[in-house]
């Protein structure tokens, strides 16, 4: 199961002095793209927070394989990975004009009971969206 999302444009403050878009953006990105997709999907993040699951990103990776740039457009492949149980899995493509991949990367996501911050099993609105 995958997600592609709309174009995102890279804005100016997102650059270092190379010109590149700074590599500790990649990390909001992915979370960009993963938020977008619970939109899209019909799920609230804030919907599941305030119903007591936290979901704090447990692991993180990037490869960066070319640079993208002020102003240029680019979209992001998402994918999970595993079926979810106490985390959940995403792997990341990051591309530009259409197939020229930019990053690849993975995150693990974890469920916490807002109460007692241990892990707790995925939501069942979670479980049913990625089955």
């Amino acid at each position: 199961m995958n997600y592609t999302t709309k174009d995102v444009q890279v804005r100016y403050v997102e650059t270092d002095q190379m010109s590149f878009v700074h590599h500790s953006n990649y990390l909001k990105y992915f979370e960009l793209a993963r938020l977008e997709w619970l939109n899209v999907l019909g799920i609230s993040y804030s919907y599941l927070e305030e119903s007591g699951i936290l979901m704090p990103v447990v692991r993180a990776s990037a490869e960066y394989i070319r640079p993208l740039f002020f102003d240029e457009n680019f979209k992001i492949t998402i994918s999970l990975t595993d079926p979810p149980k106490s985390t959940l899995k995403f792997k990341y493509l990051v591309f530009k004009n259409k197939n020229v991949i930019v990053c690849k990367g993975e995150t693990v996501l974890a469920f916490l009971s807002k109460k007692t911050n241990r892990p707790t099993r995925c939501p069942l609105i979670l479980m049913d969206k990625f089955s």
